[in-house]
């Protein structure tokens, strides 16, 4: 494929366009089309091959924690326990199922691009005006645009009738460019200041255009993005890194305990190598915890639904457990931090600025009525069933109106538009001439650029009386003017003139002369009521809010200090985007940390600063709605979309949509994604504690050649005890201080935190006591006899393993916090869970039949009771530990 002009275009003039693409006025011929078709292809979107589903079926295996499962599932097998095989299988299985279903609904990105293309374009061919699908154009032809169409290719402009673009969605720019047809002077500058050139997907508001097709398909602006997405590599999300790593540690684990059991077995001598070998899988089956993959999906599961509720609707999983380690939040400004729609802030009248709170007839003040008055008829907006149609700042004038109990179609009927001077760039000034009552009065209104409608004023509108404007007044009008535009407001000047008859040259040099100054409207694209909050919260959980826009630097401040992000002194954490182009990826990894606020940026510059900040080990969200947003959503460890404002592309290449474009959203996500979190490391402290237990208990019992638990043992008390609690526990509500603590960032994992030591020392003391019951059933048997008494006290040590098993599942509601809190049995699903989970342990005891099944002997009240005192044992030993902990915290903390 050949490169862009696109650079080149910018800078070429009306005529070198034309020769450049060896194009004229009246068109390319037919033969020409044909050929050049041929030589650039159609003028779409080109896709990577997309994987099957078989394909990603069989991904789904290539996890080590699913290999695991399923060497679990072959032991247990191969131990006779064929029903648990077929149910660890079936969690395999499942949980694949699930991830291809994840998976499949994320492909959409590349899609959306196409499908936002403008199916038909108007072109002149051989000469003449045809309509051809968008697909079917190629360089050099030459397109019509109009108000309403959707620029089908990028294109070098002919001509422009007060033609203005909303390229928001490729740019970040907040308000419609307006294009001019002088070339670009600057060779560094940025798609936004491309005021000659029109670009793929972008929308006409206002005006007509003619314009030369420079680049099609994926030599398009869309088309660099649509390449970016494709070759984007997705990163693992924390949580697949730490159940990668989990898997490694549990497997190697798994090898050198079962290989020391058996190699000290043969040693002895006392055992025979098939018997060896049993043990060998009896205690690999009890170091694997079955559940955990099936277990962190549910919890995640959960999560999702919880956050679909809060308007957080998650596109895959592990995004909801991501969001609880970000670091960073880069998020797009335009329809993420702001409202994206203009609005009427300030009014200046009487030479004083006003907060903007009142329309025409509304007020009792002459001044801000006139002002008013002239919002409304030096205005091109359409009203439509649909609401207000034209470009954003003309019906942000009306809106403002209309916010104010004024009835915007009965007043226009009543001041009809007799004549008018459309809008320029040249001179930046529109003009309109509105009947004003019955009696034929007519007022020529004309707005604009501050400055330029200045020099046409002589007189000034102060307190009800039109008086000459004096230089005194003229710079202090100029002053408020450059306050307002500092402040990152967007100025526009009105001014009128009564007449008595509709002037017979309709020109700027007669018409636009001897005006009476009325005002000026400050306006903006207001920042989101929620958002300030939102970014304290996130800057109070540790996490750093970063502001990324294509609007310019100043208008990027101001919205940013208003919402938090910086201060306002701040001008260094300000950089734009051809300030970053002059930095070395090295240089800008260097200083990333400097800069809080982006402004002019590229759709490359987003993935730059993304990448930046993971370079430097940061779990970074990035939020936007726009086509330039996609690659730095998918880039990102979590992308998130905008659910309204967003192009399709966006939320195609995000992992996270929210439903309301609220950004305090996020932070309610991250809450949630910090609970998951939390909530799936209490479960694997839980479950490797316990299968610690179950390994300490089996190597104890080897050694020591005593009986041993049989794998159908292990087994059931996996399937009982671990199942339900650990599902449980992922529903466990927050934790009160969760957002008061740091991120966890990249570097953490399910161990950190001192659950590894809680672990260790967890399952030493569940397999400890499990040990000291059976010595007790040996030492001071119950019943008469040696088989009997062998039979009790593995009865006994089966019951104490699973009951303490329950027991300690309380301890594992908080990490370090204590357990005797009001919260205690808050956790309904909690509750029941347990009392499940200890009927099915009973029953293998009580019910007849299931006793014999299991191999067990029924115990009296007594052994019970030595049963149920372990296991209380259990709760006050971590407990005295947990307390241990929270003191050398508090007097670390203290020094």
């Amino acid at each position: 494929m050949k490169q862009s002009k696109l650079p080149q275009a910018a800078q070429w003039t009306v005529d070198e366009s034309l020769q450049q693409m060896k194009s004229s006025r009246d068109g390319l011929t037919d033969q020409m089309v044909s050929t050049r078709r041929d030589e650039h292809g159609p003028n779409a979107l080109a896709a990577k091959r997309q994987t099957t589903l078989l394909e990603k079926f069989i991904a789904q295996f290539k996890d080590l924690m699913i290999v695991v499962l399923i060497v679990a599932a072959i032991i247990a097998a191969m131990t006779g326990e064929v029903v648990d095989a077929i149910i660890i299988l079936l969690v395999v299985v499942l949980n694949a199922v699930f991830g291809v279903f994840q998976e499949a609904k994320a492909e959409q990105a590349i899609n959306a691009l196409q499908e936002m293309s403008a199916p038909n374009a108007h072109v002149r061919r051989n000469g003449e005006t045809v309509t051809v699908k968008s697909d079917e154009l190629v360089p050099g032809d030459i397109v019509l645009l109009e108000a309403g169409d959707i620029v089908p290719a990028d294109m070098r402009l002919l001509e422009s009738a007060s033609l203005k673009i909303e390229e928001s969605a490729l740019t970040g720019e907040s308000v419609p460019v307006t294009k001019q047809l002088d070339p670009v002077a600057a060779t560094n500058v940025g798609l936004g200041d491309m005021s000659d050139l029109a670009f793929m997907n972008s929308n006409v508001t206002y005006g007509r255009g003619v314009g030369v097709v420079t680049a099609t398909g994926m030599q398009t602006q869309v088309g660099r993005i649509a390449g970016m997405l494709d070759n984007t590599k997705e990163r693992k999300t924390p949580l697949q890194e730490n159940l990668a790593h989990l898997g490694k540690v549990l497997t190697a684990l798994i090898l050198v305990v079962a290989v020391i059991v058996f190699a000290v077995g043969m040693i002895r001598g006392n055992e025979t190598l098939i018997n060896m070998l049993l043990t060998a899988i009896s205690l690999a089956v009890a170091a694997i915890p079955e559940g955990l993959p099936a277990i962190v999906t549910i919890t995640l599961a959960l999560g999702t639904t919880r956050m679909a509720k809060l308007n957080a609707l998650v596109r895959r999983l592990p995004a909801v457990e991501t969001l609880g380690s970000t670091d960073i939040i880069a998020s797009d400004k335009t329809g993420t931090l702001t409202q994206n729609k203009m609005t009427v802030e300030k009014l200046v009248v009487n030479g004083e600025v006003r907060d903007a709170k009142v329309g025409v007839g509304a007020t009792t003040d002459s001044d801000e009525g006139t002002l008013a008055t002239l919002l409304m008829l030096n205005n091109d907006t359409k009203l439509t069933a649909d609401g207000l149609v034209g470009d954003p700042t003309e019906t942000a004038l009306i809106q403002y109106n209309m916010d104010h109990n004024v009835t915007a179609d009965k007043f226009l009927t009543a001041h009809p538009r007799q004549a008018e001077i459309p809008f320029d760039s040249e001179r930046k000034l529109m003009t309109t001439v509105n009947k004003m009552d019955d009696t034929g009065a007519l007022w020529i209104t004309v707005k604009g650029a501050p400055d330029e409608l200045l020099k046409r004023v002589t007189r000034v509108q102060l307190n009800g009386q039109v008086v000459p404007l004096t230089d005194e007044l003229r710079k202090q009008l100029l002053t408020i003017n450059h306050q307002l535009a500092v402040q990152a407001l967007r100025v526009l000047a009105f001014a009128y003139r009564p007449v008595e008859t509709v002037p017979a040259t309709m020109t700027s040099e007669k018409v636009e002369q001897e005006l009476i100054f009325a005002g000026f409207v400050g306006m903006i694209d207001p920042e989101r009521p929620e958002v300030a909050g939102a970014v304290a919260e996130a800057k109070s959980a540790g996490i750093r809010p970063l502001m990324i826009t294509g609007d310019h630097a100043d208008t990027a401040k101001a919205i940013a200090v208003r919402l938090g992000i910086i201060k306002a002194d701040d001008d260094a954490g300000v950089i734009t985007g051809a300030q970053l182009d002059e930095l070395s990826d090295a240089d800008f990894e260097k200083r990333v940390s400097q800069y809080s606020v982006y402004a002019r940026v590229a759709p490359e510059h987003k993935v730059r600063i993304v990448n930046a900040w993971q370079k430097r080990g940061k779990v970074v969200a990035m939020t936007g709605d726009g086509v330039n947003d996609a690659p730095a959503l998918k880039a990102a460890d979590i992308g998130v979309g905008m659910g309204i404002t967003g192009t399709e592309v966006s939320k195609g290449a995000s992992d996270m949509v929210l439903a309301d474009d609220n950004f305090s959203t996020i932070v309610v996500a991250v809450r949630e994604g910090r609970k998951v979190f939390a909530n799936i490391q209490k479960a694997i402290q839980y479950l490797l504690s316990a299968n610690l237990g179950e390994v300490l208990t089996l190597f104890v019992m080897t050694m020591m050649g005593w009986q041993i638990l049989a794998p159908v043992h292990i087994l059931w008390i996996n399937l009982v005890t671990d199942t339900f609690p650990a599902i449980a526990l992922g529903l466990e509500p927050a934790e009160k201080n969760i957002m008061k603590q740091k991120p966890r960032g990249r570097t953490s994992n399910f161990l950190s935190g001192g659950v590894f030591g809680n672990i260790i020392y967890q399952g030493l003391l569940e397999g400890g006591l499990t040990l000291l019951v059976y010595w007790l059933a040996l030492t001071f048997p119950v019943h008469a006899g040696a088989e009997q008494i062998h039979a009790d006290a593995l009865t006994m040590a089966f019951a104490t393993l699973g009951l303490i098993q329950l027991f300690h599942a309380f301890n594992s509601k908080s990490i370090h916090g204590t357990i005797f809190t009001k919260q205690l049995f808050k956790n309904r699903a909690f509750n029941w869970a347990i009392l499940v989970a200890f009927v099915l342990l009973a029953a293998t005891i009580l019910v007849p039949g299931f006793n014999t099944l299991f191999h067990v002997t029924t115990l009296d009240w007594f052994q019970w009771l030595i049963v149920i005192g372990a296991g209380v044992t259990m709760i006050l030993i971590v407990e005295v530990v947990k307390l241990v902990q929270r003191l050398r915290k508090s007097d670390a903390e203290a020094r």
